[in-house]
């Protein structure tokens, strides 16, 4: 797979391909001509006098002294040095590869005044995998990912850290061991490598591919737990929902029903007549995530499509304009939301193993899903690592753009800290993983006790439980069960297992009246 930027067209899938998979990159021909016509503007430009933001001035407070264009090699590497402040352990490999990624792809719209050079560089390194190290903390958010994004820029100038091939080194020796000429910047170019929140964006666009998969794997985890408690399914009939018309809540309740079907479970029936809300309303409590996670990929991938650099030129026009298209707050927000819609996944599932090992309320299974109490304690302790679990996520799902502090003299008296809500919903993720995990332990082992078969697509999901996880008879050690369905969630093989049985689950519900409108 090879994925060609033009600044316009870049999905989260392809993001994905590139960071994991390194697929190869390239610059859409179209988008190398547009580069190079701004850049001969700029250069006009420069030559004419102009004062130009982070050209011919300084940055931020200092964006007052004029610096001359002798000068603006030097101003550019200096601007590099001064910002590259960042501390803490390094960004793994695919986050630092999406945020190479989306700065190419911002750089390919050809307004941003960098020449051809330095950005088919940056292309070379995605494509060799030379991979800056870059400190997880230090930026802010706004004016984007200033720090980080001056890491990655200082590998590009042959210098600063690297990983290659595996190997943690300086970035000139890295450069020579890919084969890469390092890039001696010129006007523009320092402050047209960091200026943008690419680095926060980029992980942000992992965790939301990821969060599909969660997603998927909530709902399958959910249905798998309402078949061993014989939940009666009439409060997920397609009527109910229609008549409440949301996108998510609709996905879920007939997702729920695919599942379900033909369970010999709930066919058999155990005498309720509803049941209780974490029930009951699946689709009302996990619906809004998903209307949530359709709302933050459209953030995302504006932004991971949009210029956000400053200043910004319109060759067209021979213009350049300042502005603050860099600061990182429709990705921040947005990020928070998604913190809290895959809290909220991870909340309802450990409400499913309560209900699960209580006694009192698993309608007839044996406390803690085995025989043998008093000397078994079974699954018991498995519930209080999803209590624990959940109430991490409720601390993390905190939002972070509330925060602010003025930077810059108070020139930046407004920022976002989206990075910190990008690193806290990667750990809200991995975290609601090991929930779902513990429900589906949960769930199967159910199953096993009742000795009914699960519905057509529950059924899928437990026999790709039990290819990792066998069932528990006597007391044994349960992390190695815990994280073994934890791998098979984040491997996909147990929402593929399901999709084999009932087919693509899908987030967009195609609601009659939209069927009919269309036939028209």
């Amino acid at each position: 797979m090879k994925v060609v930027l033009d600044g316009y067209g870049l999905t989260l899938e392809q993001v994905h391909e590139v960071a994991r998979n390194h697929a190869k990159v390239a610059i859409a021909p179209k988008s190398r001509e547009e580069v190079k016509r701004c850049r001969k503007v700029v250069q006009d430009l420069v030559d004419e006098g102009q004062l130009i933001y982070g050209v011919t001035t300084g940055i931020g407070e200092l964006a007052r002294v004029r610096v001359s264009p002798e000068h603006g090699a030097e101003l550019q590497k200096r601007i590099v040095y001064s910002h590259s402040a960042g501390v803490g352990d390094f960004f793994e490999e695919d986050e630092v590869r999406a945020a190479m990624l989306l700065r190419a792809n911002v750089l390919s719209k050809g307004r941003s005044a960098v020449r051809l050079s330095t950005l088919d560089t940056l292309v070379k390194m995605l494509n060799k995998n030379v991979i800056p190290a870059i400190n997880e903390k230090g930026s802010v958010g706004t004016s984007g990912d200033l720090s980080p994004l001056s890491q990655m820029a200082e590998v590009v100038m042959g210098e600063g850290r690297a990983f290659y091939q595996g190997r943690f080194m300086s970035g000139k020796k890295a450069m020579e061991k890919a084969g890469i000429k390092p890039v001696a910047l010129s006007f523009k170019e320092g402050l047209g490598l960091i200026n943008g929140s690419q680095m926060f964006t980029g992980c942000g666009a992992l965790r939301l591919y990821d969060g599909e998969r969660i997603i998927k794997s909530g709902i399958i985890s959910s249905a798998l737990a309402a078949d061993a408690l014989r939940t009666p399914i009439g409060g997920y009939d397609r009527r109910v929902h229609e008549a409440r018309p949301y996108n998510g809540q609709n996905v879920v309740a007939s997702t729920l029903l695919k599942l379900l079907k033909k369970s010999k479970l709930i066919a058999g029936g155990c005498g309720k007549v509803q049941d209780a809300y974490s029930l009951r309303c699946i689709p009302q409590i996990y619906g809004p995530s998903v209307d949530a996670y359709h709302y933050v990929r459209g953030q995302v991938e504006t932004e991971m499509n949009s210029l956000c650099d400053n200043p910004l030129f319109f060759p067209d026009e021979r213009a350049q304009l300042s502005c603050g298209n860099f600061h990182g707050q429709p990705v921040g927000m947005a990020l928070d939301f998604m913190a809290l819609a895959m809290s909220e996944i991870g909340g309802l599932s450990e409400r499913h193993t309560n209900r699960l090992l209580n006694p009192n309320l698993n309608v007839g299974l044996p406390g803690f899903l085995v025989k043998g109490e008093g000397l078994n304690s079974g699954l018991m302790v498995a519930h209080y690592t999803a209590a624990a679990l959940c109430s991490e996520n409720k601390i993390l799902a905190h939002p972070a753009v509330v925060d602010n502090f003025s930077m810059a003299a108070d020139q930046e008296d407004h920022v976002c800290m989206g990075p910190i809500a990008a690193r806290k919903l990667k750990e809200i993720n991995k975290n609601v993983v090991n929930i779902l995990a513990i429900e589906m332990m949960c769930s199967a082992q159910a199953v096993d006790l009742l000795g009914k078969d699960p519905g057509k697509g529950t059924g899928a999901a437990y026999r790709e439980i039990r290819k990792v996880a066998k069932k528990l008879v006597d007391d044994r050690v349960l992390y190695p069960d815990i994280q073994a369905i934890a791998a098979h969630i984040w491997s996909w093989k147990i929402v593929d297992a399901v999709e084999d049985a009932i087919g693509e689950i899908k987030l967009t519900y195609r609601f009659p009246e939209a069927k009919k409108r269309r036939r028209k």
